[in-house]
């Protein structure tokens, strides 16, 4: 029997596309030659894909679906998912699934180290050392963060990760989310804004797609005040990028620690200029042993599939 199928849609590690060579005929980004003008390939082939895997920055939307007749399933390696059109994914009766909960450590960790680095000011520090600076003087004072109060937008799995760390440092937590959750311990605000001034620290740890488009705007980020600091882990997308910068230049907020960005790999000069704000390149779940697990998840969900066996982590629309 033929092996299935499969377009990547995505640069995938070989961690990934080792196992996917073994099991399925990988077609890698064929579709890309579509921007070249090159349709020939990938038009060939496209009747025969029953499967699409890409990465959480991917984009699969209805006219790429459109070109696939045999398209059975989209795995996606990467807890977000918004590049995806699932609603035309389902209208065709095909399944998405995506690799929740084996990065929720990574994520938590690296947003509770933003949060110290831009409160600490560490990169400063590292640089003041590096540049022989020492000697003439010592750094200015920084903010301390341990009993400073944390609010959340959005309480889903990481962040609740995130607040259990912050538990740690003596923080008081809130949240915002679509609706409250009265399980958990945590003062729940209606708005971003309402929990932005109640806040030192807002980490922004919500999906993105066009319901959390520049969720956090100019009247968020007010709401924070100059002694607020945003930290983003989420998608650059929630974040108002030019109402963020005109904050911060204008001293609005403290300052700002981001690892996405609404252009990525594309970062304004203007926020990579500035001494109040600590960027990382999307390293949230960065690590060798959860892409490994994140890898490991995106190609049994697609081994299942083929199998007949239960999908493990279809994404809730799918569900």
């Amino acid at each position: 029997m033929s092996r299935p199928e499969l377009l990547t849609v995505a640069r995938l590690a070989p961690f990934l596309m080792e196992p996917l060579q073994a099991a399925f005929t990988v077609h890698d980004r064929l579709h890309e030659s579509l921007l070249d003008n090159d349709t020939s390939a990938f038009a060939t082939a496209a009747p025969r894909i029953r499967a699409i895997c890409g990465s959480g920055e991917s984009k699969v939307g209805a006219d790429l679906l459109a070109q696939l007749p045999a398209l059975e399933i989209v795995s996606i390696m990467g807890v977000g998912y918004d590049g995806v059109d699932v609603a035309a994914c389902k209208a065709r009766g095909v399944v998405v699934t995506h690799t929740p909960d084996v990065l929720n450590d990574d994520v938590a960790d690296l947003a509770l180290a933003l949060m110290l680095d831009v409160a600490r000011r560490i990169p400063q520090a590292d640089r003041h050392v590096r540049e022989g600076r020492w000697p003439q003087g010592n750094m200015p004072l920084a903010r301390k963060m341990s009993g400073a109060r944390l609010g959340l937008v959005g309480m889903g799995r990481i962040a609740q990760a995130i607040a259990q760390r912050a538990l740690a440092f003596g923080m008081s937590i809130a949240y915002t989310a679509r609706s409250a959750k009265p399980a958990l311990p945590y003062a729940f605000h209606a708005t971003p804004a309402a929990l932005a001034a109640a806040s030192d620290f807002l980490v922004v740890i919500t999906p993105g797609g066009a319901a959390t488009r520049k969720l956090i705007d100019a009247t968020v980020l007010d709401a924070l005040g100059p002694k607020g600091y945003l930290v983003n882990v989420a998608r650059g997308s929630v974040v108002d990028e030019s109402a963020l910068i005109a904050a911060l230049q204008k001293g609005t907020i403290a300052g700002a620690a981001l690892d996405v960005f609404e252009n990525e790999p594309h970062v304004p000069e203007a926020l990579r200029a500035m001494d109040n704000v600590v960027l990382t390149p999307h390293i949230g779940s960065a690590t060798s042993a959860t892409r490994q697990a994140m890898a490991d998840l995106a190609f049994e969900n697609l081994a299942a599939h083929f199998a007949g066996r239960p999908l493990p982590s279809p994404v809730p629309e799918c569900r």
